[in-house]
């Protein structure tokens, strides 16, 4: 770990990426092959969690559905960095073994952090008339007896279904499935009055008796912040039979040359299909006839959606009706020249296919076949749907979100989305270096679920003062860092002569002067603050992030290691 980051935020980083190693017995003897900086190319002073966050627009994201900048309770952009050191890692040793000098990677928080916000990112910066409106509101629901839950149905007619069961007003059930159906692509979802009233009108037993009828998941919130025990990453099961052959040798990247066939949606599946082509794989998507529904939805980036295209940009395609015996015998042809097999179906949905692990294999030896799903086989048989969402609530990571006098909701930000495809993406390179080494192929099996468990909690939700909040300034918002907390008394007199030690009149004080008038007296006074960004859009405007951001249609961060 490289830079002035904090020892303990710095270790959260370094402890998953060795610990990513360690699940991919992977040999780390002497010095590691990463190194994680804390800014690495971004020309900004950050140093800590919260900068991060701060500046790379993280706040702004997670706080849309409260209306203002709010911090994640947890090091999200370091467990971030973790994951993509170790999948650097993974690559440097995947490239020596196919015969390219690599030595070393380099990634940073900072960058883990842009890459974390990539389809909002992509949203604010595509050229498709005014900016999309973000008014406030969260989805998370009360009954009468007190139980806090939260539920998810993909389906318009048992949404309307649910709610007519509960007696909510039909109106306001029309005009809340569309910012309900959006919310994790807008990181917001302002809902009709009525429907939070119908909720709060019953207890939690009827709440639970319309959704079985109609087929709609709860959950109820857990309120232990600590992640369930015994929850890996990943799994990789070894195939006995080896691939044909030796592997081709690498050219420039460590996965020049190899192939990986994904049938994907949304976003856990793509990114993850987006790292291994970021390293080099070609990949080729499996859409149905017509293309991804995703394309469609704005704003638009050119022709294409810039949320999907965010995730999707130079993959090839195969449009496939994988439902006909035509069509999974054009899967196979296209897996028989493969490397990689990637899916985030339902579970159940590969074996009703016939295209299951032991299907696939049977056609391409020393084949990887990665499943990507929602909760693996932590709930059974047959789980909740598997969605951000519902994963952030059971997996308690909602709870450790936020600090201890707030509800334990959910973010609206894609968290497990995002981290699970990482994870996935971590898994299928654990497995291509054992089948680079070896010639078996494996089975890589990951979860919404399991990467939740990846970033660190305490066991006990945190209580926080004002300052820990992102102060209001006059044209802005600062994010103080710690140092702040256990000196009020600095940052009040700060503010004025005369001034007290009151908080309140301290935040009010703030609110007077812009936050380029504040930063430079809070770091003289040896205090970090770094200005919150509350618009993408300025992103890509900064001098400090023009070597990580590129565009074309949309912004986009750009590939988040550095070879050596």
């Amino acid at each position: 770990m490289t830079g002035p980051a904090p020892h303990a935020e710095a270790a959260v980083a370094e402890r998953v990426a060795a610990r990513a190693l360690d699940l991919a017995d992977a040999p780390r003897a002497g010095r590691p092959p990463y190194e994680i900086d804390w800014a690495g190319p971004v020309g900004l002073p950050l140093s800590e969690e919260r900068a991060v966050q701060a500046a790379c627009g993280i706040m702004h994201v997670h706080g849309r559905a409260g209306g203002r900048p709010a911090p994640l309770a947890v090091d999200y952009a370091s467990a971030v960095a973790g994951v993509l050191a170790a999948q650097g890692a993974l690559a440097v040793l995947i490239a020596r073994s196919r015969g390219l000098a690599l030595d070393a990677v380099r990634t940073s928080v900072a960058q883990a952090a842009l890459l974390s916000v990539t389809q909002y990112l992509a949203a604010a910066t595509a050229d498709d008339g005014p900016p999309e409106p973000f008014p406030p509101g969260d989805c998370s629901w009360t009954t009468s007896d007190g139980v806090l839950f939260e539920f998810e149905t993909l389906d318009p007619h048992r949404w309307q279904a649910f709610w007519r069961l509960l007696g909510a007003p039909p109106a306001d059930v029309s005009r809340g499935w569309l910012p309900f159906q959006q919310r994790f692509a807008t990181a917001t979802c302002p809902l009709p009055l009525g429907l939070h009233e119908a909720v709060a009108r019953v207890p939690f037993r009827t709440v639970r008796h319309a959704a079985g009828q109609v087929g709609v998941s709860v959950l109820t919130v857990r309120e232990d912040p600590f992640p369930p025990m015994g929850i890996r990453p990943w799994t990789r099961t070894p195939f006995p039979e080896r691939a044909a052959g030796r592997p081709l040798p690498a050219r420039e990247r460590p996965l020049d040359g190899l192939r990986v066939v994904e049938s994907t949606r949304r976003v856990q599946g793509p990114l993850a299909g987006h790292v291994l082509r970021l390293l080099g794989a070609q990949v080729m998507r499996v859409e149905p006839p017509g293309g991804d529904p995703m394309r469609g939805i704005p704003p638009m980036a050119g022709t294409c959606s810039a949320r999907f295209s965010a995730l999707n940009a130079d993959k090839t395609v195969a449009e496939i009706d994988i439902t006909t015996d035509a069509g999974r015998r054009e899967v196979h042809d296209l897996v028989a020249r493969a490397d990689v097999f990637l899916h985030n179906w339902a579970p159940g949905k590969a074996a009703q296919l016939r295209l299951d692990a032991d299907d696939l294999r049977r056609t391409r030896p020393g084949l990887v076949y990665a499943w990507a799903s929602g909760w693996g086989d932590a709930l059974g048989p047959r789980p909740p749907v598997g969605t951000d969402y519902l994963v952030q609530a059971r997996s308690g990571l909602a709870a450790a979100l936020r600090p201890a006098e707030e509800m334990p909701v959910p973010s609206l930000m894609t968290l497990t989305d995002v981290l699970g495809g990482l994870v996935s993406a971590q898994g299928v390179l654990a497995a291509l270096l054992t089948r680079v080494r070896t010639g078996h192929g494996g089975r890589v099996d990951s979860s919404l679920l399991s990467a939740a468990a990846v970033i660190p909690r305490r066991r006990r939700r945190v209580e926080w003062t004002p300052l820990d909040h992102p102060l209001r300034t006059a044209d802005g918002y600062l994010a103080l860092g710690p140092g702040a907390r256990a000196r009020p008394e600095l940052v009040a007199r700060l503010t004025g002569p005369g001034a007290s030690a009151d908080l309140a009149t301290t935040l009010l004080r703030f609110r007077l002067r812009p936050t380029g008038y504040w930063s430079p007296l809070l770091h003289e006074a040896g205090l970090t603050a770094t200005p919150v960004c509350t618009d993408l859009r300025d992103l890509p405007r900064a001098p400090a992030f023009h070597r990580v951001l590129a565009s074309a249609e949309h912004v986009f961060p750009r590939t988040p290691w550095e070879f050596t």
